[in-house]
């Protein structure tokens, strides 16, 4: 295995954007791209490959699902884009027609120590899809979850606290969709409870309760306001799959809100279901997951967006 390379399935939007963002890293020696339009990814990889001089040293192709056999990584981002008034459940039935080819393709030439990391909505119910066909270790098939909510309640925290947004701390959990939570009774600001942060700084009549369920209504709304706007997301989650790659190929232990397998958690009221929580995510993929305090009305709300999700993975096993 080349413990460097990675292979984007899907050369859309997001797996372009994402193929872009990995060009100017370091990390990736090995980039392949994969798709139904092979003169389209033909044309990305010789466009990224003619901007070699500027960047550090690389291999990039338009491949095969052959070329996966020795990936470290393989990104899936094919299937049908999320459209203007869709929730992302909405794209349930549409993508797990597109994943059953996917993985029938890609299945004979997996190394059993790859992480396959999966970026398509509706992505939980995908991510667990692919785990059950693919039939790996849970831990190596990962979803790319809420990192990107994250990164937004983060920024639209810091951007109105007027801080750095690299010292905000919080944790989006659930559904990377309309159930997901906010985990704000962990979320600190420099060190410091963000309720206390609020109190301290007075701003808010209410000790800042109204403003912190708006921002996480904004986090929520934030992609459909660009589907919207421009027709699609691409740059920010790009960022944020990069960061999630890095992670893996550098083996940094980060902490991370990927879509994970949870069996038999909190008591027993979340099981066999994929979704995001804080996990430690190195070469190996998710290598452990953490339990934060959060308060009895977060967990609820968690376990609500999980019954959201096995509900509809009860209709993919009955279909």
């Amino acid at each position: 295995m080349n413990n460097r390379k990675v292979v984007i399935i899907g050369d859309g939007m997001v797996g372009s954007s994402i193929a872009f963002t990995m060009l100017q890293q370091e990390t990736v020696n090995d980039l392949v791209i994969i798709d139904i339009n092979k003169r389209k990814a033909e044309g990305d990889a010789l466009d990224l490959m003619q901007g070699m001089p500027f960047v550090t040293p690389k291999k990039i192709r338009a491949g095969e699902y052959p070329d996966i056999k020795d990936a470290h990584v393989v990104i899936i981002t094919a299937g049908v884009a999320q459209k203007e008034g869709e929730t992302r459940l909405d794209l349930l039935k549409k993508n797990l027609q597109v994943f059953d080819s996917i993985i029938n393709s890609m299945k004979p030439y997996l190394n059993r120590k790859a992480v396959v990391l999966v970026v398509t909505n509706p992505v939980d119910i995908l991510t667990y899809f692919t785990q059950q066909k693919l039939g790996i270790n849970h831990n190596q098939v990962i979803g790319s979850g809420t990192v990107l909510d994250t990164a937004r309640l983060k920024t639209a925290i810091a951007e109105h606290t007027h801080v750095d947004p690299r010292n905000v701390h919080t944790f989006v959990i659930g559904e990377h969709g309309d159930s997901e939570v906010a985990a704000y009774s962990v979320t600190t600001i420099g060190g410091i409870p963000i309720s206390r942060y609020c109190l301290q700084c007075g701003g808010c009549k209410d000790g800042g309760d109204s403003l912190l369920l708006n921002l996480h209504e904004d986090v929520k709304k934030a992609a459909y306001e660009i589907i919207n706007k421009k027709g699609a997301t691409y740059y920010a989650v790009a960022l944020a799959v990069n960061f999630i790659v890095k992670a893996i190929l550098n083996d940094y232990k980060s902490v991370l809100t990927v879509s994970t397998l949870m069996r038999n958690e909190y008591d027993g009221r979340i099981d066999d279901v994929y979704l995001s929580v804080p996990c430690i995510v190195g070469q190996n993929g998710v290598e452990r997951i953490l339990y934060p305090n959060y308060s009895k009305e977060e967990i609820d709300k968690l376990v609500e967006s999980s019954n959201i999700l096995k509900a509809q993975i009860e209709l993919y096993k009955n279909s």
